[in-house]
């Protein structure tokens, strides 16, 4: 059996005191493909422009970030690897899935059962990442290992497809402890995907929910997803399209009232246009220099923001126990 309580990095296991002050969801890279086509702020391809971001992080106490593009879709494992060990910041790579639209129709996502799939991201965390895997079956490895399983849905109902898919990381984060983060396009999602992953027998602690703070109209369903015990990711921090970060952190400070405080985690969800160091409206920084100071206005005491920088990331991303039920998920 693998060993648990360690937190799975691009460079090797460390132990969670280890991770640190800790992004939770970040993309450093996306190489040219289906997502860029779909948007060009999705190409993040610049080795240079983004050591540069993570080294500008590094000087305001950064420690970690989460990598949350999934093999298939742009990801450059071999880079993420090379930038973790340039700059000394902790790297967690993502196996698993996008959304749909970031791939081909024939992808082989769509192509493979869900015993090929759950394999392919086992192996992704036991044996090493797969490369060159945008446009041809994954064969080439590395020898870096991603430390999550990223998911994602586009409809209030997931249809079969993502269902296969979404049963394939199921049976993969119970064979090997690893979490699980879901994209989502609206709150409401969340508790859809929630009770999805549950049901198949993974542990809510082993679940984050992402992007739950695009809208701001109804609290009701963030305290619904902490009560689930249920990891919620705000990261649409410095997302001006969709609020200021003063409506951000009005949230930020109902949910710390309600006493959830060890539920939430934070991150900036990067792209090439809010990357400083491409030429982006925020950074890397943003978080430090003025989202966690506006916080600080606002009442959230020093012990909150570690809980949220430093503590839920680092329980978050640990490998928890494995509890297989292969023959339970297809």
């Amino acid at each position: 059996m693998a060993a648990t309580g360690i937190i799975r990095t691009v460079l090797g296991d460390i132990s969670k005191e280890q991770l640190g002050f800790c992004h939770s969801h970040e993309h450093l890279f996306i190489a040219e493909g289906t997502p860029s086509r779909l948007n060009p702020v999705l190409q993040i391809d610049d080795f240079g422009k983004t050591k540069e971001e993570l080294l500008l992080f590094k000087s305001l106490g950064g420690k970690a970030v989460v990598d949350a593009q999934p093999v298939g879709c742009g990801r450059m494992a071999d880079m993420l690897t090379e930038v973790s060990k340039q700059t000394g910041i902790h790297i967690i790579a993502s196996t698993g899935f996008h959304k749909r639209s970031f791939y081909p129709d024939n992808h082989w996502l769509f192509r493979a059962d869900v015993e090929r799939l759950a394999n392919t991201f086992i192996a992704e965390i036991e044996e090493g990442m797969y490369i060159q895997a945008d446009k041809q079956d994954p064969k080439l490895q590395i020898k870096a290992k991603a430390g999550q399983i990223k998911t994602a849905i586009d409809e209030d109902s997931p249809g079969l497809i993502c269902l296969h898919l979404l049963n394939a990381a199921a049976i993969a984060s119970l064979e090997t402890g690893i979490p699980i983060m879901c994209h989502t396009e609206t709150h409401r999602q969340g508790i859809v995907v929630a009770e999805h992953f549950m049901k198949l027998g993974v542990a809510p602690e082993n679940l984050i929910i992402c992007h739950l703070d695009r809208t701001l109209n109804d609290y009701s369903v963030h305290r619904q997803l902490a009560h689930l015990g249920v990891y919620l990711e705000y990261d649409t921090i410095g997302r001006f399209k969709y609020h200021s970060d003063e409506e951000e952190a009005e949230l930020i400070v109902q949910m710390l009232d309600w006493g959830y405080g060890d539920s939430l985690l934070l991150g900036l969800d990067t792209t090439r246009a809010r990357l400083k160091s491409y030429g982006g409206e925020i950074g890397l920084d943003h978080m430090k220099v003025n989202f966690i100071p506006l916080l600080r206005q606002r009442g959230v005491s020093e012990s909150a923001i570690a809980d949220m920088m430093i503590h839920n990331p680092s329980h978050a991303f640990t490998r928890k126990k494995q509890n297989s039920q292969r023959g339970e998920n297809k």
